[in-house]
């Protein structure tokens, strides 16, 4: 990288380090002070390590392909369902608000909230569901798509080089779901706000599909969190940030968090798990065993292939 001389360049550090001590909270990440990336490499003059994370995810192929793959309807006719990628953006917008009204690092949130699902197969969760099966049948761990979006990041992108992100970053994006919690309080934002998106989101889209109407759902948590999903999301984001300044921590109120979840609860009941997945399912299957035993494919090389199929790819294949 050629050295680049210029004023704003050789202050530009110091000037972030010193903004960062006079605004952020001391529970914030310092852009400076990340642990570190798996190899070593010379940092950029104008963008601390988190911009130049979130960077190389909106520029990776893994990014680009969330365009077109599935958040909860599989193929559905209509210019307004949401896909994985407006999801993403979604989640990351509201981490970011998050972020600021706590005085945490907003570019380590929108690292970790743009990379979060970068491993999802086609198909959303039925499509996860699937290869979680059929991995499992043939003596394999399962597939968990937050495990995959490391890989990803780690092992797939740039040819096999990955994209060499911070070990913040990388934390953030492995652990956003899952029992255990990221190491950073960045990261924890991101966990609890993906919820808060897809929740809100999924029922806006099972209206749009007819599959629920206003009327179906429960009437406790709509009372409680607001009756369109711009005000259950302002409701559950000022409860997530006043809890979380009262408690040092990312957590909710027991009444908020606690309807969230059963909102979450309702939604798997009426809506994910009573959709027809069977398709789905057959042609998951039908990929995997054409990789694996007419191609022969290992169990690896075909889980990578099919996870970073799109819908579309997948339905023509």
């Amino acid at each position: 990288m050629p050295e680049l001389a210029g004023r704003v360049a050789d202050a530009f550090e110091s000037l972030v380090r010193e903004n960062e001590e006079r605004w952020l909270s001391p529970l914030a990440v310092r852009s400076y002070d990340s642990r570190g990336r798996n190899l070593p490499e010379e940092e950029c003059r104008l963008r601390t390590p988190f911009q130049r994370d979130r960077d190389r995810i909106v520029h990776s192929k893994a990014f680009r392909r969330l365009r077109l793959k599935t958040q909860v309807f599989v193929d559905p006719e209509g210019d307004h369902f949401r896909t994985r990628l407006t999801h993403t953006l979604e989640t990351t917008g509201i981490a970011r608000g998050v972020a600021r009204a706590l005085r945490l690092n907003e570019d380590l949130v929108e690292a970790i909230g743009l990379g979060h699902d970068l491993g999802h197969p086609p198909f959303g969760h039925a499509g996860e569901a699937a290869l979680d099966e059929i991995l499992r049948e043939r003596g394999g761990r399962g597939f968990r798509h937050n495990e995959h979006s490391l890989r990803v990041v780690e092992r797939l992108e740039r040819d096999g080089r990955g994209l060499n992100l911070t070990w913040e970053v990388r934390n953030g994006i492995l652990k956003h779901t899952g029992p255990d919690e990221p190491e950073t309080l960045e990261g924890k934002i991101v966990r609890i706000v993906d919820r808060v998106a897809y929740i809100n989101h999924d029922i806006d889209d099972a209206i749009r599909a007819d599959l629920l109407g206003q009327d179906d759902l429960p009437e406790h948590e709509i009372e409680l969190l607001g009756s369109t999903g711009s005000r259950r999301i302002d409701t559950l984001v000022h409860d997530l940030v006043e809890s979380s300044a009262r408690a040092g921590d990312i957590v909710q109120s027991d009444d908020i968090g606690g309807a969230m979840l059963a909102l979450r609860a309702f939604m798997f009941d009426r809506v994910y798990l009573r959709q027809e997945h069977a398709p789905v399912r057959a042609t998951v299957r039908r990929i995997f065993e054409d990789l694996v035993d007419e191609h022969g494919h290992s169990l690896e090389d075909a889980t990578d292939y099919l996870a970073g199929m799109t819908d579309r790819f997948a339905l023509a294949y």
